[in-house]
């Protein structure tokens, strides 16, 4: 599962009030209601930050660790020094002043809270957390796999909506050269549930338009089920699913003969897909290249044509 976003950014505007740098001895009855309210706010924090404190209720409640254990503790620490460190490294390199737009946006988001707060998955409603579902992060099946981790759906969203062009997860066990019939109904079920509460979501926000999803895996099954109930590696045909990157919707394009050997109407070639998906993040391959090893220019892919049932 891919997940590549288009021309969508979060812009953070930060309002910093300063109190002013000169004082004066002023006479209370010279200051008006507007004047208190306003030195008020401004001293407010100052009062907070130096507030003494208090040894009960909700300042006792921080000193505890609530449902967290001292090694979680300290790998969050060790997490968030790291991300401090990077930061201040990053800040004192000159070649860093010189990058492009594009690379320091980079930059940004990898050294910024944004990151850190969309991997942070307590702060999405519990509800929304619920409709894609939990999961566990271990390995589907207990093979060398994807897991069945639904919060993964969840997160990719939560990074593009931090300014993260593109996010890749790997869900699930589709290398089935057995058990299809006793592992495959579990685990669509999990897949059709993460999917369709990622492309429901992103309609919901209004970024249907901006985000393009692909799922697909690497090639695809023998049409013969096996000896051990599953199937085989078929390079000859495959499928993918795409939603949402303002594409067409809603339709089945390409088929199969009877047995799904081989394509039979509307083939698509899978670097068409790649050309399709390059062109909804605005790249143009007729005329992107980028340099090989030789210095010799190389188109992004050598099947460059659109799918123009989906543009």
């Amino acid at each position: 599962m891919a997940v590549a976003i288009r021309h969508f950014f979060v812009s953070l505007v930060f309002l910093i009030a300063w109190c002013s740098s000169e004082c004066a001895l002023v006479r209370a009855d010279e200051f008006s209601l507007q004047q208190l309210e306003l030195f008020e706010k401004q001293i407010r924090p100052l009062l907070v930050a130096h507030a003494a404190f208090q040894p009960d209720g909700e300042g006792l409640a921080n000193m505890r660790l609530n449902g967290v254990t001292l090694d979680q503790l300290r790998n969050r620490q060790n997490l968030l020094a790291s991300f401090d460190q990077f930061r201040r490294d990053v800040d004192r390199q000159e070649d860093y002043r010189g990058v492009d737009a594009l690379t320091r946006k980079a930059f940004d988001v990898l050294t910024s809270s944004r990151l850190v707060e969309a991997l942070d998955l307590e702060r999405e409603d519990p509800t929304v957390r619920d409709h894609y579902g939990r999961g566990s992060a271990d390995p589907a099946f207990g093979e060398d796999a994807g897991p069945h981790w639904m919060d993964q759906f969840l997160m990719a969203r939560r990074l593009v909506e931090a300014g993260v062009r593109c996010a890749t997860l790997s869900f699930g066990s589709w290398d089935r050269h057995g058990a299809n019939f006793e592992r495959l109904p579990i685990q669509l079920a999990k897949f059709d549930q993460g999917i369709t509460a990622l492309v429901e979501d992103l309609h919901q926000r209004g970024l249907d338009e901006d985000v393009s999803v692909v799922a697909w895996g690497e090639f695809g099954r023998t049409p013969r089920i096996n000896q051990s109930g599953g199937r085989d590696h078929w390079p000859q045909v495959s499928c993918a699913l795409l939603a949402g990157g303002g594409m067409r919707m809603g339709q089945v394009i390409g088929s199969t003969n009877r047995l799904g050997e081989v394509p039979q109407d509307r083939p698509v070639h899978y670097q068409e897909v790649f050309a399709t998906l390059y062109h909804r993040l605005g790249i143009d391959v007729g005329n992107a290249t980028i340099l090989d090893q030789a210095g010799r220019p190389q188109y992004l892919v050598d099947h460059r044509a659109l799918i123009k049932e989906l543009i």
